[in-house]
């Protein structure tokens, strides 16, 4: 199936985006373990690490299936920002690297539910495995990253600054009450209304986003 037949903006711009962003996060991940002591947590961070590379495999695979070209400007902005994210961990001590995590986990289950509709809405129902274990994945981790930190004095503020906490989260799956594949159309409805910046790209795939 050629990329023409994928006629679906929002869809591609969000696999292409995802595509880059999950190295970022392994990159933020090497750092953040790195900058752990407790074995332990070390180890957990790491498998969250190897999850995040598996993703990106993944959507590999699925922009490949419809020759969908990888963005050069999404692979290079987001190495930058991995990069200085897992540097960070290093100086920013142990709640934020935490806290910043499960909030960045908190938004990309959406991602992968909103995919999975997005593909369905054009008839293609080939990913919605692939999708939907990886925006339980996502989960999984974002609630490791709430548990991490649900004791912290300073979880309260930055749950009220940020949006993101103990008590709220940037998506409505509940790992307790789980919806089969069939069933989750109803996840993420309302992201599923944001729209995304036109882009401007080329036929290698760099994107230029417009102002």
């Amino acid at each position: 199936m050629e990329s023409k037949n994928l006629d679906h903006p929002p869809l591609i711009a969000l696999l292409r985006k995802a595509y880059s962003a999950e190295r970022a996060a392994s990159f933020a991940y090497i750092g953040h373990a790195g900058s752990l002591k407790d074995p332990e947590e070390k180890a957990h961070v790491k498998q969250i690490e190897l999850d995040e590379w598996n993703h990106r495999d993944e959507v590999l695979k699925i922009l490949q299936t419809y020759k969908i070209p990888v963005s050069r400007w999404y692979e290079w902005k987001f190495y930058a920002i991995g990069k200085f994210i897992g540097l960070s961990c290093y100086v920013i001590g142990r709640f934020m690297p935490y806290f910043f995590a499960g909030k960045l986990e908190s938004g990309n289950v959406c991602e992968y539910f909103v995919m999975m509709q997005y593909f369905q809405s054009l008839g293609i129902h080939d990913h919605d495995e692939a999708l939907y274990e990886m925006g339980v994945k996502e989960k999984e981790h974002e609630i490791h990253f709430q548990k991490s930190i649900e004791n912290e004095p300073w979880l309260p503020l930055f749950e009220k600054i940020f949006g993101w906490g103990k008590d709220k989260a940037l998506n409505d799956v509940d790992l307790d009450a789980l919806l089969k594949v069939d069933e989750s159309a109803s996840y993420c409805a309302s992201r599923r209304t944001l729209t995304t910046l036109p882009v401007k790209d080329d036929a290698e795939g760099n994107i230029d986003p417009e102002n």
